[in-house]
């Protein structure tokens, strides 16, 4: 390889053969030259975004930040850049009675009821991605209130990997396929993500977000909100209050495992969107109640973290989550593209009693959201499209634009004018017009990160110590498998000295999976978020130090907050497994009690048709072994009845599929002779299958005995002990 200046073999192609070089200028790996705007101008801070002040608002003449995410909004043609994987529905939201006293918006007024839209989606996959990845969800909800459209655009963690918005096209490429071959598709575990990660420590709280098991939400339906953001409310009196929004689901929260997500792509894809149509369709309507923590202005910096930063949370146990209201899901759309496609969501669509902050991130977002969908949906007019339209009248002096649905009458569109009375003319405050919050703001225009954000590792240690003893295996299993995938060695040195800033147990389990030491932090190059001309010492974040406690909120397990008083087991699918000769009217008498308490019940044998009982009775079977799978249930359930229990017994695939659910830690329960196929599945590593916790094993028949600890063991979701039985004697094993 030559060792001339890259720019210099390209002026030296040009000269000597200008077809050739004009390939040659145009394949640059930019290694060795400065960061440039697209017109050449070298860049001096390409991290942080031009503000008024350290923390004051992102300014509109920051041509930088501009032209970066106008490029990154309009890298890809038709769908989305990011979240191109989605699926919608409608409902309403009604608003509880106490949040008048927090905003004037009108949808949060006691008793009112606003018909809503909302989508969800993965952020990294392509349309044809797979639901069940490994990744953050969208959670966006469309409000069509008598005051115009509002926007609730969330994700399913509190909080995001970078802090300001011009790092937000840098983060999403090294999250996305390798640009030189297209690979990965939809995943995070690959070189340039996680060498993003290794040099940027405000990611690293966002990153075991995203490595736990809420990065593997079990459906949409048990999936919390976040609004990421901090925001403002602004009441009847003009007094604003700084607000986190959360969606908090009636159903609980609930996570699937790795393996059994990478069984559910290959057998059912659409797992999470197939699973929402359904439950509307039977009309087991999801619900999340919206829930406010509210800050006040004059304890703005009170806590020891800045609120304007979007990698950090407000502990619910500082700020109490207020709920105001509540969304139901009620009917899926009738058209995917019209709908979910062609949805478009702004952060910038607010209404009267809704402001923003000075979140660097937000204030960069507020711009690409718009412009995105400018290129995405094609005109200036995607607000005219059905699902897009205001319910509230829209008025005003815009014309024209490729696809103008709107027939405006008259002579005048301009402002002001007398040819028409100054029609339409402005609405004041009191008449519903939208005044921006009053807000002095003094400083010098820079480029700087405040150093109230520089704190990158105390909230992770936060989350890591808030996780259960299952949580935290299933976060460093996940963790060695990204990096598992990573080449470069040198990349997973870095993280390493990372989780070592976080944890130093943490950083050991994964670097022991790894067959690596944890290296010294001395002498690793990270990027703390600073231009060229600013010193990194100044930004530097020391590791954690003492008990920084923990957060019951940030725990799945099920006495959390999420979870706690959430017994019931509707919507949960269970798997009855017979075959001919068994128990059919016990198993017509366990469907009618499942189904009554809200639950699905399929009937899974080794062949399609009826299912014949012992006593003649019949019973229309489901499913076969080989098109289904126990990854796509919550319970699984054998019947009783000699015959059947033997065919099951040896049927490979009946046996693994009893052996799946207990190896992802599932309700089981198996009544009579069905309890020889829990014996079958006990292979080596479960020899202690019907001892284990939430198997239920009715060895004396007497099935109806068995439903209500049944019924309870599905209600508590999963049996994490099964798994920690075999994490403690790894652990055992590790040197010290």
């Amino acid at each position: 390889m030559s060792d001339k200046p890259i720019a210099k073999q390209n002026h030296e192609d040009v000269v000597s053969n200008p077809k050739t070089d004009e390939l040659a200028q145009n394949r640059s790996d930019g290694y060795g030259q400065k960061l440039t705007t697209n017109q050449g101008l070298r860049v001096n801070d390409d991290q942080n975004s031009l503000k008024a002040e350290e923390r004051g608002p992102t300014l509109l003449e920051d041509f930088i930040l501009r032209e970066k995410i106008h490029h990154f909004d309009h890298e890809r043609i038709p769908e989305r850049v990011i979240h191109a994987r989605g699926v919608g529905a409608h409902g309403y939201f009604e608003a509880y009675d106490n949040a008048a006293a927090l905003t004037k918006a009108h949808f949060l007024q006691p008793g009112v009821k606003t018909p809503i839209f909302t989508r969800f989606s993965t952020v990294v996959g392509s349309r044809g991605a797979t639901d069940m990845a490994r990744d953050v969800r969208g959670f966006a909800v469309k409000f069509y209130t008598q005051e115009g459209v509002y926007d609730f655009v969330g994700n399913n963690m509190p909080v995001f990997f970078i802090q300001d918005a011009l790092k937000f096209p840098d983060f999403i490429h090294a999250v996305k396929p390798e640009p030189h071959n297209e690979i990965p598709q939809a995943a995070s575990a690959h070189d340039t993500f996680w060498d993003f990660i290794s040099v940027t420590p405000e990611s690293m709280h966002m990153v075991l977000w995203a490595m736990s098991d809420r990065g593997l939400p079990r459906n949409l339906r048990t999936m919390e909100g976040f609004n990421v953001h901090t925001y403002r409310f602004i009441d009847a009196a003009g007094k604003s209050r700084f607000v986190k929004m959360h969606w908090k689901p009636l159903q609980g929260v609930r996570s699937a495992v790795w393996e059994e997500a990478q069984q559910i792509s290959g057998k059912d894809p659409d797992f999470h969107r197939r699973d929402l149509y359904n439950s509307i369709e039977m009309g087991a309507y999801p619900e999340w109640e919206l829930g406010v923590q509210v800050v006040e202005e004059e304890d703005e910096m009170k806590f020891g973290f800045d609120i304007l930063d979007a990698t950090k949370l407000i502990p619910e146990e500082l700020v109490p989550v207020q709920k105001i209201g509540k969304m139901v899901l009620n009917r899926n759309v009738d058209n995917y593209f019209a709908e979910t496609e062609q949805v478009a969501f702004c952060l910038s669509h607010v209404v009267p009693g809704i402001d923003f902050s000075n979140d660097p991130l937000l204030q960069g977002r507020l711009f690409s959201y718009l412009d995105t969908q400018l290129k995405r949906l094609g005109s200036v007019n995607f607000h005219e499209i059905p699902i897009n339209r205001s319910l509230a009248p829209v008025v005003n002096n815009q014309r024209d634009g490729h696809m103008r649905q709107t027939i405006n009458k008259g002579q005048t569109s301009y402002s002001p004018n007398l040819l028409n009375d100054e029609f339409p003319k402005q609405a004041k405050q009191s008449e519903g017009g939208f005044v921006s919050h009053y807000e002095r703001v003094d400083g010098h225009k820079i480029r700087m990160r405040s150093k109230s954000f520089v704190d990158h590792y105390t909230q992770a240690k936060l989350f890591w110590n808030s996780q259960s003893e299952a949580e935290q295996m299933h976060l460093v299993k996940a963790i060695r498998f990204e990096l598992g995938h990573v080449n470069k060695e040198s990349v997973r040195m870095r993280v390493l000295v990372q989780l070592s800033q976080i944890d130093a147990t943490l950083a050991h389990l994964v670097a022991e999976g790894l067959g690596l030491e944890v290296p010294s932090a001395d002498g690793v190059q990270l990027n703390y978020g600073v231009g060229a001309d600013t010193n990194p010492a100044d930004f530097t974040s020391q590791p954690a130090k003492g008990d920084v406690g923990r957060s019951a909120a940030l725990s799945m397990t099920p006495d959390s907050p999420a979870n706690a008083g959430k017994t019931d087991i509707k919507t949960r699918q269970i798997a009855i497994l017979a075959t001919d000769g068994a128990d059919v009217t016990a198993i017509g008498d366990l469907m009618k009690t499942l189904m009554d308490e809200g639950a699905q019940t399929a009937i899974v044998a080794n062949r399609l048709g009826k299912l014949k009982g012992a006593d003649g009775a019949e019973l229309l079977i489901d499913w076969t072994f080989q098109s289904t799978s126990s990854v796509l249930f919550d319970a699984v359930y054998v019947a009783d009845g000699a015959a059947s229990a033997q065919r099951l017994a040896n049927d490979a695939d009946a046996v693994r599929f009893v052996a799946e659910a207990f190896r992802h830690c599932k309700p089981i329960a198996a009544a009579g002779e069905g309890v020889k196929v829990l014996e079958a599945a006990a292979h080596p590593g479960a020899m202690d299958i019907l001892d284990a916790d939430g198997v239920l094993a009715g060895r004396n028949g007497h099935a109806a005995s068995l439903v209500p600890d049944f019924i309870k063991a599905i209600a508590q979701h999963r049996f994490w002990s099964r798994e920690l039985k075999v994490w403690r004697r790894e652990l055992e094993a590790m040197p010290a």
